[in-house]
């Protein structure tokens, strides 16, 4: 397969994860969430989109990094990646589609041990690709954060 396939189809895995849980949220953030009780440091919404969509374009490119490489044995790299996907679009079902702080509070955490478990495996297959998590990880960080707040104001 052609390396610009690989990265195209990369691409739109990570956008098409982000447009899934776009599906759960939408309703949500315009009936729900704005009457939550939010601590002082929640960002204003239109910084979610933006933020997430050059978050799903970092981990398109980092898993086009260690699928394009010729190491072998990249099937727990594989598996690591799609398992914080999919936890990824759990927690938009979780916490906007079921609009439970609590169980986004449980999932997020799970979440962010599956994102650091794909970094660490990421470093040793193509070091820029878990490089590239780290922003990610870090805004998931922050957004645990944010979720435990709204938990426990609410």
């Amino acid at each position: 397969m052609k390396k610009i396939i690989k990265f195209i189809i990369s691409i739109i895995i990570t956008q098409a994860a982000g447009l899934i849980g776009s599906f759960f949220t939408i309703d949500s953030v315009n009936n729900w969430y704005p009457e939550l009780n939010k601590p002082f440091f929640t960002p204003p919404n239109w910084v979610f989109g933006p933020v997430w969509t050059i978050l799903y374009l970092l981990l398109g490119i980092s898993f086009y990094l260690v699928w394009k490489t010729d190491k072998t044995n990249k099937t727990s790299a594989y598996v690591l990646f799609f398992i914080q996907l999919f936890l990824n679009v759990s927690w938009s079902i979780l916490f906007f589609g079921l609009r439970s702080p609590f169980l986004g509070l449980l999932e997020i955490i799970i979440l962010i041990g599956a994102i650091g478990a794909t970094i660490i495996r990421f470093f040793r297959t193509f070091k820029l690709s878990a490089y590239l998590l780290v922003p990610y990880f870090l805004w998931v960080c922050f957004a645990a954060v944010l979720n435990l707040s709204i938990y426990l104001l609410n």
